[in-house]
């Protein structure tokens, strides 16, 4: 079979139409969860891009793969599950978005990144970014790139733009210089020069070329990764003003805000931000509202794209051969208790993720609430393609998911562990959350006596820890969070003696 792996950036579990959610319109991922199987208990394996994608691409939790957090490039000698595709024969493919390697400016010049967008802005450099990208990339045979977020965005995308309207490619690089000054803001660019089209363009010139037998017999694998609904939220054209703001439902526990000003964690954060203005944002009502807005916004604008490249699957006739997949790297606080963007914290807003899964032959239209974890992907999509075991990545420390995809009613995972670290301005700190059908616990490296713990059937608002009010459960599940924290340690380097 063919693999179609679509995924977004900080889009959040309950943001679409058949997650319940009552404001956004997303009838393309609808109608994919009508076709597939979709996971209402899915779980990032850290809630930041870098850390996350490539827990996607390895199979493995961040303290294995060493992208701790983000500014910490992949490492060309860790195998991906790509890779292994490339090798069994599958014409391999992105567009858009890879974020295997930093974007922002590194601390030391000699430090290089194959994605840094101040590289892939500058005309003078350039150049030597596209000629210089090593292929395969992270066993991708075939990449056109878009680094940055919202219309900051740059990469092979920069090109596209430039030979359809230089004005505006100048007006990217004039915004570079002001990037995060402010969570949202209108674009000037329209519709058609937004990334968005140009991830879609991209995608469907791929599966048209494809068709025609331009790249061989092989089946194939296409990463088809949008950069939204990331801050800056711009969205553009029609989609500026699809939502309007003063009728758009906030979150239960923003009025609730002010009680975490007390949180020995989050209250520190908020007097002395690590990042101000990109983690653990304290926003206003208006914020949220416009921020929200924008944020639906550009949802909306790559549901009609996923839908055109899904309509285009079928025209070509290759629906019936093709594993569709999407999913997202992590959420957004979109206005939980007081907060927008990411960040540190114990809440479900940024540790959940979509995920659908269409495979034709098995998914017959489901919603599961069976736990799964972005780890799983690719042991799970290995065994589909029925790559054998020896020729698969070594040490993948994912879960098969599969027969939750033929039997939803199926459990394959008991919990599901997120690590997070944060190396920030010479700032530490790290995190642990353990996440069962029943109860998430948090723990901080730097406090003690002190944790989080979420009943998230009864309190899905997550406004009554239970760290100091249920003993029996508090030792149950740090003991549950220690043992898995164990299993996920990384077994390198590999023992080669009998003494």
């Amino acid at each position: 079979m063919n693999v179609l792996f679509i995924i977004s950036d900080q889009h959040r579990a309950d943001h679409m139409s058949c997650a319940g959610n009552p404001d956004v319109k997303t009838p393309n991922l609808d109608a994919l969860a009508n076709d597939g199987v979709h996971f209402t208990n899915a779980y990032c394996a850290n809630p930041m891009c870098m850390p996350n994608r490539a827990s996607i691409f390895t199979g493995l939790y961040p303290n294995a793969h060493g992208v701790r957090s983000n500014g910490i490039n992949l490492s060309y000698e860790i195998p991906t599950f790509v890779d292994t595709l490339k090798k069994r024969g599958y014409t391999t493919a992105s567009v858009g978005k890879i974020h295997l390697q930093f974007f922002a400016p590194p601390f030391k010049h000699k430090t290089h990144s194959c994605e840094a967008i101040h590289n892939w802005i500058d005309d003078k450099t350039r150049p030597s970014m596209m000629n210089n990208l090593p292929k395969p990339y992270y066993g991708l045979d075939h990449v056109e790139m878009v680094s940055g977020h919202g219309d900051i965005c740059t990469g092979h995308y920069t090109d596209w733009l430039e030979e359809r309207a230089p004005e505006h490619a100048k007006q990217v690089k004039k915004h570079f210089n002001t990037f995060f000054d402010s969570p949202f803001y209108e674009t000037e660019l329209p519709e058609e020069l937004y990334n968005t089209t140009y991830v879609e363009e991209r995608t469907l010139n791929f599966l048209e070329r494809y068709a025609k037998g331009d790249f061989g017999d092989n089946p194939f694998f296409m990463h088809c990764s949008f950069p939204d609904p990331h801050h800056p939220v711009c969205p553009p054209g029609r989609y500026k003003h699809m939502y309007d703001p003063d009728k758009i439902a906030i979150p239960e526990s923003f009025s609730h805000r002010d009680e975490l000003l007390k949180h020995p964690y989050i209250g520190r954060m908020w007097k002395n931000p690590q990042f101000r203005g990109a983690l653990l944002r304290y926003s206003t009502e208006e914020e949220v509202r416009t921020f929200l807005a924008g944020t639906y916004g550009m949802i909306s604008m790559f549901d009609r794209s996923i839908g055109n490249i899904l309509a285009s699957l079928d025209k070509l006739g290759m629906a019936e051969n093709t594993i569709v997949v999407y999913t997202s790297d992590h959420g957004d606080f979109c206005g939980d208790h007081g907060m927008i963007l990411k960040g540190p914290s114990p809440f479900h807003g940024i540790l959940q993720v979509p995920m659908i899964w269409k495979v034709p032959g098995m998914t017959k239209g489901a919603k599961t609430d069976a736990l799964m974890s972005s780890v799983d992907i690719s042991k799970t999509l290995l065994k589909l393609l029925k790559i054998r075991e020896r020729h698969c990545p070594p040490d993948l420390q994912g879960v098969d998911v599969t027969p939750v995809l033929e039997d939803p009613t199926q459990n394959v995972r008991d919990s599901c562990l997120i690590e997070h670290d944060e190396d920030i301005r010479g700032n530490s700190t790290r995190l642990r959350h353990l996440v069962t059908k029943e109860h998430k616990i948090t723990l901080y490296e730097h406090l003690k006596d002190f944790g989080d713990i979420y009943a998230l059937k009864s309190d899905p608002g997550e406004l009554n820890n239970l760290w100091d009010k249920d003993d029996d459960l508090r030792c149950k599940l740090i003991h549950e969070l220690c043992l898995e924290n164990m299993k996920v340690q990384s077994r390198i380097s590999k023992r080669v003696s009998m003494t």
